[in-house]
């Protein structure tokens, strides 16, 4: 099975770029003025031509894209990007790391569930679920230095983080069904991480043996530890991508409730240059309107701390208008942009483009 099925995702991602007069302002930093931009998800075929590449980018740059993020390397695709004026972004897999060295040499290092089960052998959901665990220091040691030594290239502009959480406590609501899965109460089999170094430090910070609780997974410290967790290894990535004056992006879960609530992920305290939510109603069971209020909860709570980029996926969508109105609904509730997951066919461009004169 590809690695994307899963989570239904061979995955696009776009955006509207044109200048709007949204204001935000990054921590203790001064009010900025935020251009509206698109952004796509690749993975980047080694069997293109430069002819094809060339053709290609510069359709996405007509259409208002603004940059790719790629989830490979390749040089040829970088750099025929940024000739045809698109940024050209690393997007990597954060915490999800299940490659076969890593596993081999250091099986210490991945999550734990509740049950005292490793992700090393004993993957949750799908075999390429391979959570690595961010209470140890040497794992957040190890990212740092992929992620250093990616940005030290020179057609790389920036850095995506994917996977930048813990494993799926709770799975979006469509895909029970298709796991035959009842999570209306937290299972511990997909509650994670109760490793040792996890354990030992909770005890430490609050005096508390997480296996004496008879429901740790309602522990509201045990939660906060978790966020943080994930909090700290983001911005100490973020000091070194800005440390090397480029940008730092993430996908993330649709809104601050749900990101906490299925992932622990807290991504409004987190220090990036943008946020793309993952704003897939047909995984929720939720009208297409409802993407314009998964925005308006995340740009409420970011406080303009940096722009928000709505992730659509098209897959969802009955139809054109209803991509239209997707795109409309975002964009009238503060998203800076929009993020479209799904294959960006010259119809999809053509809507993009049209996005382009929508004023909010």
């Amino acid at each position: 099975m590809n690695k994307r099925t899963f989570l239904k995702s061979a995955l696009i991602a776009g955006a509207a770029a044109i200048a709007t007069p949204l204001e935000a302002a990054r921590p203790g930093g001064p009010l900025k003025k935020i251009k509206r931009k698109n952004w796509v998800w690749i993975n980047p075929n080694q069997k293109d031509t430069e002819e094809e590449l060339e053709k290609l980018y510069a359709s996405y740059r007509e259409a208002g894209l603004h940059g790719i993020f790629f989830e490979a390397d390749s040089e040829k695709h970088y750099r025929i990007a940024k000739s045809k004026k698109l940024e050209a972004h690393r997007w990597m897999w954060i915490m999800n790391r299940g490659e076969k060295e890593l596993l081999q040499t250091h099986p210490e290092w991945y999550a734990k569930n509740r049950k005292g089960e490793s992700c090393a052998d004993k993957p949750p959901y799908v075999g390429y679920y391979r959570w690595l665990c961010p209470s140890r220091p040497e794992v957040s040691d190890y990212l740092e230095t992929q992620v250093r030594n990616t940005l030290a290239k020179d057609y790389v502009d920036g850095i995506h983080l994917d996977y930048i959480r813990y494993c799926d406590v709770i799975l979006p609501f469509n895909l029970w069904d298709k796991y035959k899965i009842d999570q209306t109460r937290e299972l511990p089999e997909y509650d994670f991480c109760y490793c040792e170094v996890c354990r030992e430090k909770f005890k430490a910070l609050k005096g508390i043996d997480l296996l004496e609780l008879q429901y740790p997974d309602q522990n509201l410290s045990w939660r906060k530890f978790r966020y943080d967790n994930i909090t700290r290894v983001v911005n100490r990535l973020s000091d070194v991508a800005h440390s090397m004056k480029k940008p730092i992006t993430a996908a993330v879960f649709p809104t601050p409730e749900i990101a906490k609530r299925n992932v622990r992920q807290d991504w409004v305290n987190w220090k990036l240059d943008g946020i793309c939510p993952m704003i897939y109603h047909g995984f929720y069971k939720e009208e297409v309107s409802w993407i314009g209020d998964a925005v308006a909860e995340g740009v409420a709570a970011l406080h303009g701390s940096f722009p928000l980029y709505a992730g659509l996926f098209l897959p969802d969508f009955k139809n054109e208008e209803e991509i239209r109105q997707g795109i409309r609904y975002a964009l009238q509730n503060g998203a800076a942009g929009i993020s479209i997951f799904g294959r960006l066919n010259d119809t999809v461009l053509a809507i993009l483009k049209e996005a382009n004169t929508i004023t909010t």
